[in-house]
């Protein structure tokens, strides 16, 4: 739910850390990070997380240049006529042509008000002098008059929900683009995790095959010792030697792959290049309850992805009412009330308008309706069917995502008993490694099959390394799929987002514009 969803939103972290973060990586050597420094960093620093936010910032310009209609409209009219005809009466004007020449100057301001009215206010002057010399005809006068003005639909566009459609799904918008920046924040912390998880496999993997190599070019060397002994084969010095080569294979192989996983962390973080990267923080083995029916409540209720679609059913809905009244008669009531003044000098005339002596007011009914009114009719009807899709949509996308939960549940508690199986497979390899290591001492086994066993006690490690990385991305995945995985690292997300990006480049403007 949304009151629920709308919490504090921390993104920028403390300066403390950021100072000292920075220290570390000006700093030659190796960077030691842990998983909440590296959140951080990637909250900070990541780029699509920054191109992300930009939305939000976007949305709020929306809004208040939406919230633009309640401006106060001015305006101001000057004009100028000069004019030569014939008479209509020469009897009236007394003269065989008509000069005439007219001078306007009209000010007046307007503004609309939430029920969807319009008021107005005008103050509009005309001074007129013509050749007409006739008694009881003025030639040379001042008309002016001081008009308030009011419109208001009563049936189409009445209303404050009319009237403010566009503010209120500007709005509503700008909950979705902060929903869709929370997806984007959480799927970037899942990610570092995964990452620094890997990053740590990777490590670990390659110890293990360096202790490979060194107990094959041991191998080697005792091979070597007891085929000069008479006790071994020459044939077994090559087994040997070829252990250690494919053994340098995959040390290469291992050395290349935890580089580039450096790099994408580098990438993820913004670090900078050449410093090796060391996680700090050991990958939990300890067990993870987990009740189902909790973690799909929380799902439902805190997933971005589901608040997002629920911000589209509600621009939808809110759509579909203003459409629904748009097929109303559009029925207008008009008024207005004036005071006038007229006369040879301006300050006389100012004069009778402020006397108040010469009001002139009106009232009407303006009514306008299409025959058929195919065109709303329609454009409800659409409405209407955008609403149903995206409810739909939502149930498609619930049943998903209670899905997605179930499976994360179902990956946490493999992975977890995976742990315990990996580990009796090592303890099982160790022992039989050192078993054929006493066999191949009295001949009873060969070098191949030493390196064999070997083999397969590298297996078995890596197995093990696999299983405690594959448990803690489990539970990456299911704080992912319960919504719940800014939380557990601490970050807080509020309907503020972007307003301070907004907020700088609108100040930025100003500043050059002065």
């Amino acid at each position: 739910m949304k009151s629920d969803w709308t919490k504090t939103v921390v993104i920028l972290l403390a300066a403390l850390f950021f100072n000292c973060a920075d220290n570390a990586l000006a700093q030659e050597g190796p960077l030691n990070l842990s998983i909440k420094d590296a959140i951080k960093l990637a909250v900070e620093k990541n780029l699509d997380v920054k191109a992300e936010l930009y939305n939000p910032a976007m949305a709020e310009a929306d809004i208040r240049r939406n919230l633009g209609i309640y401006d106060t409209l001015l305006n101001a009219l000057t004009n100028y006529t000069h004019s030569t005809t014939l008479p209509a009466n020469f009897f009236i004007t007394g003269a065989t042509t008509d000069r005439q020449q007219t001078v306007q100057f009209n000010a007046g301001a307007s503004q609309l008000v939430q029920t969807g009215g319009t008021v107005g206010l005008a103050f509009n002057n005309i001074w007129n002098t013509s050749n007409a010399d006739q008694r009881g005809i003025i030639a040379n006068y001042y008309q002016s008059d001081l008009t308030l003005s009011f419109t208001q639909p009563l049936l189409k566009n009445f209303g404050k929900e009319a009237t403010e459609l566009n503010i209120n799904a500007a709005r509503f918008a700008k909950e979705g683009t902060l929903d869709r920046f929370r997806t984007k924040l959480s799927d970037t912390v899942a990610q570092v995790r995964n990452e620094c998880f890997k990053l740590y496999s990777l490590r670990e993997d390659l110890e293990v095959k360096k202790t490979s190599l060194a107990l094959a070019q041991k191998i080697l060397s005792d091979t070597q010792g007891q085929v000069k002994a008479g006790v071994l084969p020459a044939m077994e010095i090559l087994n040997a030697e070829f252990g250690v080569a494919t053994r340098e294979k995959d040390i290469i192989d291992a050395e290349r792959a935890l580089k580039d996983e450096m790099d994408l962390l580098r990438l993820l973080l913004q670090l900078d290049k050449g410093n090796d990267i060391f996680i700090t923080d050991l990958p939990t083995r300890q067990s993870y309850p987990i009740v189902e029916e909790e973690a799909l409540a929380r799902a439902l209720a805190e997933r971005p992805e589901l608040l997002n679609q629920r911000a589209t059913i509600k621009t939808n809905d809110l759509q579909a009412r203003v459409a629904r009244n748009r097929t109303l008669p559009d029925l207008a009531l008009n008024t207005s009330v004036a005071l006038t003044g007229l006369d040879q000098h301006y300050n006389r005339d100012i004069e009778k308008i402020s006397s108040g002596d010469f009001p002139v007011w009106g009232i009407g009914l303006q009514l306008t309706y299409p025959l058929g009114n195919r065109a709303a009719e329609n454009d409800y009807i659409k409405s209407k069917l955008t609403l149903e899709q995206t409810r739909t949509q939502l149930q498609s996308l619930e049943s998903s995502i209670a899905n997605e939960v179930k499976t994360a549940i179902r990956a946490l508690q493999s992975s977890y008993k995976q742990l315990e199986v990996t580990d009796r497979g090592r303890a099982f390899a160790e022992e039989r490694l050192n078993a054929f290591i006493k066999k191949n001492k009295v001949g009873l086994a060969t070098t191949k099959d030493v390196l064999d066993v070997e083999n397969d006690l590298v297996t078995a490690k890596g197995n093990q390394i696999k299983a405690l990385t594959d448990y803690n991305n489990a539970i990456t995945q299911l704080w992912r799929s319960t919504g719940e995985i800014l939380d557990k690292q601490g970050i807080k997300v509020s309907d503020k987002e972007g307003d301070s990006l907004y907020e700088k480049l609108s100040s930025a403007d100003s500043f050059q514009n002065k």
